[in-house]
């Protein structure tokens, strides 16, 4: 197993503060600085930009290329966990992502819509650099605890992740308050970006000194595995289909993380453009604001969910979580003042970290005894994937066509309401 055996408290707690390190990106990257930092390079109110030949809604341009890199993921996560489960050292694999999504939040820092294209690439980066290493880290879970500790350690996992997170943004959001100028503001957000690059590469280091290689056989890469992955999956496949329970609870998981994950990445973007906040610099504050609140309610979400799954089950706490899920969506359509925003953002962080933190460690529980936990954690990151990629593209179609984005968020209501009737549909034992 390496230097510590599973289960053990170090074990447990060094996965656990990958949250810590990688969590930064998706608050200040993905979910609040960069987001408003995109829309201030706008000046004038109408949001196109010219990118690859065509002239695209500014919202939809970012949603389109996000759906872009989660399909790039979501064919090369395959490829690279099947050779990392056979040479055994996914660690690596791992490492190399991170310090790619690293490099492109540093490079965050020269984002401008004159070089367009480069700018875009290491947005590209950092988003595939996170979701690459979320690959190879969900899949070390069933190695390093035990079935009894996973809900518990995944959401600790996500709790350090807000609260580390969190801090940060504190530390960015000073940054950028302490200048008065719009020009001066939108150089501290850059600088932010770095401080995110930084912070990512280096709180891993603990995490990376303390994991295992992995359980593979440790055998050389060559051509003959390298597409060792999709056949991993096909097996997955053929295990599903002799496995009801899973196989029906990916239905449902696909479903409704594809409406969670598509919210979770355009919601800064639906505040700054949807909501009436007065002025720029109230903009700025509100949205930092409601992302902060957020995060702060999502680490007793999580905590909250881990104690209703252990008392009600997991089946029955995703559904009751979905349904709070769907009525957001109903009422995101009307939202227009910021404290409709703001009491959005707290109902919307409440469920946030539960709905994730459950989905992956129900999904472990359920898995069949077996020692190839890559591949079928690859199957389940690659189903949310794919997932993410058809909710962005039709979250930036109808906001392309219709002009707003009040139209997306509302159609988002009936992948919830598809989740919930798939998941009332999933056995409570084991059924092969």
């Amino acid at each position: 197993m390496g230097k510590f055996q599973k289960g053990s408290k170090k074990l447990l707690n060094a996965w656990a503060f990958y949250d810590w390190a990688n969590s930064v990106y998706t608050l200040t990257i993905a979910s609040s600085i960069f987001p408003i930092f995109y829309s201030a390079l706008f000046l004038t109110e109408i949001k196109r930009v010219t990118a690859f030949g065509y002239e695209f809604k500014s919202t939809a341009l970012i949603t389109f290329v996000t759906a872009f890199t989660f399909m790039v993921v979501a064919v090369l996560s395959p490829i690279l966990s099947g050779i990392a489960d056979y040479v055994g050292n996914k660690k690596n694999f791992m490492k190399f992502f991170c310090y790619v999504g690293s490099a492109g939040c540093i490079g965050l820092f020269w984002f401008s819509l004159d070089r367009i294209h480069l700018s875009l690439l290491f947005y590209f980066m950092g988003l595939i650099g996170y979701w690459g290493s979320l690959v190879f880290y969900n899949s070390y879970l069933p190695d390093i605890a035990f079935e009894e500790q996973q809900d518990r350690i995944s959401a600790k996992g996500f709790s350090m992740g807000y609260i580390g997170s969190v801090l940060l943004l504190l530390l960015n959001l000073l940054m950028v308050m302490s200048q008065d100028e719009g020009a001066d503001k939108l150089q501290m957000m850059r600088y932010s970006f770095i401080t995110v690059g930084i912070w990512w590469a280096l709180f891993s280091q603990y995490t990376f000194y303390v994991l295992p290689k992995g359980v593979g056989k440790g055998h050389k890469v060559t051509k003959a595995i390298l597409f060792n992955g999709f056949r991993e999956l096909k097996n997955v496949w053929k295990q599903l289909k002799k496995d009801l329970r899973l196989k029906r609870y990916l239905y449902a998981f696909f479903v409704f993380s594809m409406a969670v994950q598509t919210i979770m990445l355009v919601a800064v973007y639906f505040g700054e453009e949807e909501i009436n906040w007065g002025s720029d610099e109230a903009k700025t504050t509100g949205l930092i604001g409601s992302i902060l609140i957020i995060q702060v309610l999502a680490v007793f979400g999580a905590l909250l969910t881990s104690w209703a799954s252990s008392k009600f089950g997991n089946i029955k706490t995703l559904i009751v979580v979905n349904a709070i899920w769907m009525s957001l969506c109903f009422y995101g359509y009307f939202i227009e003042t910021p404290m409709q925003f703001y009491i959005t953002a707290s109902l919307v962080g409440f469920v946030m970290g539960g709905i994730q933190s459950l989905a992956r460690s129900t999904y472990s529980k359920f898995l069949p005894e077996t020692n190839d936990t890559t591949s079928y954690f690859s199957f389940f990151d690659v189903a949310e994937k794919v997932g993410i990629v058809i909710g962005m593209l039709i979250y930036g179609f109808i906001d392309q066509i219709t002009g707003s984005m009040r139209n997306s968020i509302l159609f988002l209501f009936v992948f919830f309401l598809l989740g919930i009737i798939l998941l009332f549909r999933v056995p409570k034992h084991r059924i092969s």
